[in-house]
């Protein structure tokens, strides 16, 4: 009869198996509301999706979630493409979502403005913008290799400033692979080094069509380089997120040219008006100077130059009698102090000092000797003193005239109240000690 139950884990399997082997739930297209959500980083997303009647459990595993161009949030409606299966542990079906995007709302209009709003609380678009050379020598092009784009671009530099170098980096600007081959290019041109400007550009389109630019590892290589970069995508009205990551955005791709380069006439104009300029600026200071020159010429300075230092000449003379006058007077002063000196040095022999220092030397150590003398004498009478003393009051003398002392247990018998009958009692005498024991005790008030 217990043959005819199944286990619980036999019926979920078979349950399981069911769902999976049913064709029409290897691919479900739902619509619903997301509820139950928390966003945990890095890991499959668990939440319900439900409309007014029902809900249903929803597992997102981590590789689909990170390949969103929106952030779900609790009560969004949203499309999902998914399977349904059963989770075995639990007993529960649910959807294995594979896609998801916004219902209602464009998700690509979502998806950009959350970029916009990620990109600019990191400080993308207001960091500060690098300045685009004035006169490039090397300009590198990312954009595609044909159309009118590159044509506009060339057509506009060569005719502005034919001296610059042009060079085009071939790259996908539209399509599933492109954002990948935007940033190819940029690496590209950042590697050489020798680019003193970068445009990237493309024409209009739709928003599927610029999205490549919108996406957020073309903006970051574009933030990251450190060429000068110049954004034309699309027409006029484009604003993608490339755009304001770009040190300079242009309206159009004959913008960009324009703004990479001068205009090579009016740059030929400002150096000749800059050299007559210079010219006019070099003629008129050489004529001040001329003139400073001949006024200089006609100075007496240069006719009768010995008047230049006549007055120097009469000044050094008189400098050099009141040297000589300070020189004489300071040696015959230092002269008389070192008379005065010598016979101080006379009057103050050192040999007699010295002589004069051994004999109060001696005096002091034989009046040290005696005192030395006397304070042995007087602290050696002064310990026999002490000793005397000690001696009388020793207990030993007391013992040598008949006293004795009793102890019990090493301690000393001070009262009878100390020792019990048949005690064992030791008597200390002046000389030896006895045994003695206790027969009777009378305990005096």
């Amino acid at each position: 009869m217990s043959s005819e139950y199944l286990t619980v884990t036999a019926l979920t399997k078979y349950l399981k198996r069911k769902f999976d082997v049913d064709p029409y739930l290897e691919r479900v297209y739902l619509t619903g509301e997301i509820s139950n959500f928390r966003m945990r980083p890095n890991a499959h997303q668990y939440f319900s999706l439900k409309d007014n009647q029902a809900k249903i459990s929803a597992l997102m595993f981590k590789g689909a979630f990170q390949k969103l161009k929106f952030t779900p949030e609790e009560g969004m409606k949203v499309l999902v493409i998914g399977r349904i299966s059963l989770y075995e542990a639990s007993g529960n079906y649910q959807i294995y979502v594979e896609h998801m995007e916004p219902d209602g709302v464009g998700a690509l209009y979502q998806a950009l403005e959350e970029m916009k709003k990620k990109l600019q609380q990191e400080g993308l678009f207001n960091a500060p913008k690098q300045l685009i050379s004035t006169f490039p020598k090397r300009i590198a092009v990312i954009t595609s290799p044909s159309g009118a784009v590159v044509r506009d671009i060339m057509t506009t530099v060569k005719r502005r400033y034919p001296i610059v170098q042009l060079v085009i980096f071939p790259t996908l600007v539209q399509g599933d692979r492109a954002a990948d081959d935007i940033v190819r290019s940029i690496h590209l041109v950042e590697e050489q080094g020798n680019f003193d400007t970068m445009i990237i550009a493309r024409g209009g389109g739709s928003i599927e069509d610029l999205w490549p630019f919108n996406e957020e590892k073309v903006a970051r290589a574009i933030f990251e380089a450190t060429t000068p970069s110049i954004s034309s995508v699309g027409h006029e009205t484009d604003i993608t997120i490339a755009d304001l990551v770009a040190d300079v955005r242009a309206a159009t791709p004959t913008a960009a040219a324009e703004l990479s380069v001068p205009l090579l006439s009016d740059e030929l104009l400002k150096i000749e008006q800059l050299r007559m300029r210079l010219l006019q600026s070099y003629t008129s200071k050489l004529n001040v100077l001329n003139q400073r020159l001949n006024h200089s010429l006609s100075s007496y300075i240069f006719r009768q130059p010995e008047r230049l230092y006549e007055g120097y000449a009469q000044n050094l003379d008189l400098v050099s009698q009141r040297l000589m006058r300070s020189l004489t007077q300071r040696i015959s002063d230092q002269s008389n102090y070192l008379d005065v000196l010598n016979a101080k040095l006379k009057a103050n022999n050192p040999q007699q000092m010295v002589k004069q220092k051994r004999t109060d030397i001696e005096t002091l150590t034989m009046q040290l000797t005696n005192q030395m003398e006397r304070y042995m004498s007087d602290k050696t009478k002064a310990i026999d003193t002490m000793m005397q003393s000690l001696d009388y009051l020793s207990p030993l003398k007391i013992m040598d005239r008949g006293y004795s002392y009793v102890t019990k247990e090493n301690e000393v018998i001070k009262a009878a109240k100390q020792v019990e009958l048949d005690d064992t009692l030791h008597i200390h005498l002046g000389t030896g000690h006895l045994e003695a024991k206790v027969i009777k005790k009378v305990e005096e008030s």
